[in-house]
């Protein structure tokens, strides 16, 4: 880590900064509701790595994509836009054979590039860091509203299928706050709107076997 300007080491007051410069320029999407997912487990995940952009899927990350497909196979999405990262890609696919939607890939929709940082232990990783070779977090949060905007001007509704770096940046720029209930890796969300004012929910399966909100 001694490569990078600052090193992280509070994730709060990282994520602090990241919802105040959110908040200057929020998200107003058209739409009244749209989803997302964060991508399935890779090995480095489980490690605590930050990753590349060609970190494949774990067999259980492989797993995990498959039941989320299965819990948004009923939901009424139009649209499955996605990182282009493997592991974002590679779980949106899955997901887009379930629905019958071809994914449409963004760079844009990368998570954050920790530069001189990946490789190494993202465990105590604070958002407010500067890491040689990688993005700031002001760049970060404008490139997520821009990608974001995008992807939700598509026919809705809309499926986001990105990383968790992304999940903090859309819920900090809706004013949705998070906790650890929804960051799992393919924990299907939903977000939508009751006027102004939006919230999130997880998608999860009834006894039954068909999904629900939660």
């Amino acid at each position: 880590m001694s490569q990078a300007t600052s090193s992280p080491h509070t994730a709060a007051g990282g994520l602090d900064q990241l919802v105040r410069m959110a908040a200057t320029q929020p998200l107003a999407p058209d739409c009244d509701h749209f989803y997302f997912l964060r991508h399935g487990q890779t090995g480095r995940n489980a490690l605590r790595i930050f990753q590349a952009v060609d970190e494949p899927l774990s067999e259980l990350g492989l797993q995990q994509a498959a039941h989320a497909a299965e819990l948004l196979a009923g939901e009424p999405i139009r649209t499955i836009v996605c990182s282009d990262a493997r592991r974002a890609f590679d779980t949106a696919h899955t997901v887009g054979a379930a629905l019958r939607l071809v994914p449409t890939a963004q760079a844009e929709l990368r998570e954050r590039n920790f530069g001189a940082l990946i490789g190494t232990s993202s465990a105590n990783i604070d958002w407010a860091c500067e890491p040689e070779g990688g993005e700031t977090l002001t760049q970060f949060v404008a490139r997520k509203r821009a990608a974001l905007d995008a992807a939700l001007k598509q026919p809705a509704p809309v499926l986001v299928v990105a990383h968790g770096g992304t999940l903090y940046a859309l819920a900090a720029l809706l004013g949705v706050p998070i906790d650890v209930t929804v960051l799992g890796n393919a924990q299907p969300l939903r977000f939508s709107r009751s006027g102004p004012t939006w919230a999130v929910t997880p998608l999860l399966r009834h006894a039954g076997g068909e999904a629900a909100l939660a």
